[in-house]
């Protein structure tokens, strides 16, 4: 498994940093079209494993046209359709709602899981798509890749080393304390070698509280998806990555770290 996850991110790197670098941000847009319908799709598949309810198969059809527009109205540098094409997709989710009301009264919580799926996944991910349009957008995206694949690897290995005390056990039982800390100190190397490199008219202290803070949020992001995996009793999203589960498994801490570091790069960068 852990040879298959070398294996797997190698192969892809080429073709991320192609992606990143030489795209355009419509056709960055366009492939993360791809990642959003695949994460939906797995993440109503979690939702599914606890047990579904007539609405349901209904309601996922919304977001799955939804996610393809946000993401592409951003990739035109509209990124002041996003909220309405959100606010559509939620008047949508409220009339079929009213349809199915009266066979189950619990359709209110079937519209909330369903609607988040719009701000945790392609909202998400239209953060990267917006930064393509900045004059460093693409080492910023790659900034915050790397941030997350760092704390990730730095996680890892200081965690099956080190690794003694239980960070979150009712959620992920393997990690740890010092596998946290490490994957923060993996994160504070990426951002002092981006401000070296990459983007060295940004100050220091700027790179570094992106780096920790991304960190920080990705870390969060990869527990918030093995709470709700756990709660339906699931292992992986899918097995479409060998050795990386699905593609919400690979880009679960990508989710949260993505708007927090777009955020702080709008105000620091």
């Amino acid at each position: 498994m852990h040879k298959q996850r070398w294996i797997t991110g190698l192969i892809a790197l080429p073709f991320i940093i192609l992606l990143v670098y030489a795209t355009a941000p419509i056709w960055f847009a366009a492939c993360l079209c791809l990642v959003a319908v695949l994460a939906l799709w797995e993440y109503f598949r979690i939702l599914a494993a606890s047990g579904t309810k007539p609405e349901f198969a209904a309601m996922t059809v919304v977001p799955y046209v939804a996610a393809p527009v946000m993401l592409l109205v951003a990739g035109m540098g509209r990124s002041t359709l996003i909220a309405p094409v959100i606010s559509l997709a939620v008047i949508l989710l409220a009339l079929l709602s009213l349809r199915y009301f009266r066979e189950d009264m619990g359709v209110v919580e079937t519209l909330i899981k369903v609607a988040f799926s719009l701000v945790y996944i392609p909202l998400s991910l239209s953060c990267l798509v917006l930064l393509k349009f900045d004059p460093h957008g693409a080492a910023e995206i790659f900034f915050i890749l790397c941030i997350v694949a760092g704390g990730d690897i730095g996680a890892y290995y200081t965690g099956s080393y080190l690794g003694k005390h239980k960070l979150c056990p009712a959620v992920s039982p393997n990690k740890t304390i010092e596998g946290s800390l490490g994957g923060l100190a993996a994160n504070l190397l990426v951002g002092l070698i981006f401000n070296r490199l990459f983007l060295p008219d940004t100050p220091l202290w700027g790179c570094l509280i992106i780096a920790v803070l991304g960190g920080v949020a990705g870390q969060v992001g990869d527990l918030f998806e093995s709470e709700f995996k756990r709660a339906a009793g699931v292992k992986d999203s899918g097995s479409i990555l060998p050795g990386h589960g699905g593609m919400l498994d690979r880009i679960d801490a990508l989710l949260l770290a993505a708007p927090l570091a777009y955020l702080l790069m709008r105000a620091i960068l």
